[in-house]
């Protein structure tokens, strides 16, 4: 990989993770092309200002990551604006944490086109630019491993993201380019905060086990990880214990969460 990273870009990169990240490739003196469907005034004043005291530079693209057409348009202005691309982020994610019979079809599709669609649209667009020593990190989740209650959406999307980045890691590193799957678990960001209030009350108690990191601590340690070259990422102790629990131990793993299932929704019945 290599160990100058001047041009980044990171979808999802005006809040939660993606802004974590974009914050921290500024302080490295990095180009930094954000894209995402919106950005705040005082997200833009922050970033002026680290720019500024660091003699980097950030630019932004309105994108919305399941139209690839749109993804395209704008990866192709950002390597005009700020050179090849050296590590590429697909951090843009939605979440519905509901039950299968409280999820539409509506709900699923849209999860999956964000997630999943949206990464592999990120990745196709990318992958073709990048040159030898370049990265590309998707961003999927510890529910992207061992899923979790009432996640029908998110953990098919995010499963379907590890499944996605294996692919990339075999069709593309023999070439140079290397991939980086990241696997958090629960991470204090706005996504987060708000399913924290409508969430289910069995999903949100079977989240505790993985724990839950402050985003300042997951973004160091992602850093820390691509820096590194690491092919999967999973910020905390706790998650890298509970990954590697359910991959050894399926069965136990799996009787031990139908005990917890069943105490949380005797509780909450």
């Amino acid at each position: 990989m290599k160990t100058a990273m001047k041009h980044i870009v990171i979808s999802g990169g005006a809040s939660g993770l993606g802004l974590g990240l974009a914050i921290r490739y500024l302080k490295r003196g990095g180009s930094v092309s954000i894209l995402d469907l919106a950005i705040t005034g005082a997200t833009k004043k922050k970033l002026d200002s680290l720019a500024k005291s660091h003699q980097s530079k950030w630019l932004f693209f309105k994108t919305d990551v399941t139209q690839a057409d749109i993804i395209k348009e704008n990866i192709q202005s950002a390597i005009s604006e700020s050179g090849p691309i050296d590590l590429a982020i697909n951090s843009a994610g939605i979440l519905i944490n509901k039950r299968l019979e409280d999820t539409s079809p509506e709900d699923f599709k849209r999860v999956i086109d964000v997630n999943l669609n949206g990464s592999f649209n990120f990745a196709s667009t990318i992958l073709p630019t990048l040159e030898k020593g370049a990265r590309l990190a998707l961003i999927s989740s510890m529910a992207g491993l061992f899923s979790n209650y009432a996640y029908s959406a998110y953990g098919a999307s995010k499963f379907g993201v590890v499944g996605l980045a294996t692919t990339l890691r075999y069709e593309y590193e023999h070439k140079g380019i290397f991939i980086s799957c990241v696997c958090p678990p629960e991470v204090k960001t706005p996504m987060v905060a708000k399913e924290l209030t409508n969430g289910n009350q069995v999903s949100l108690a079977m989240k505790k086990f993985g724990g839950s990191m402050d985003s300042d601590d997951a973004c160091d340690q992602i850093v820390e990880g691509l820096d590194a070259g690491k092919w999967m990422v999973i910020p905390s102790i706790n998650g890298k214990l509970l990954a590697g629990f359910a991959r050894h131990f399926p069965a136990p793993f799996f009787a031990l969460t139908k005990q917890v299932i069943k105490y949380t929704e005797k509780k909450f019945s």
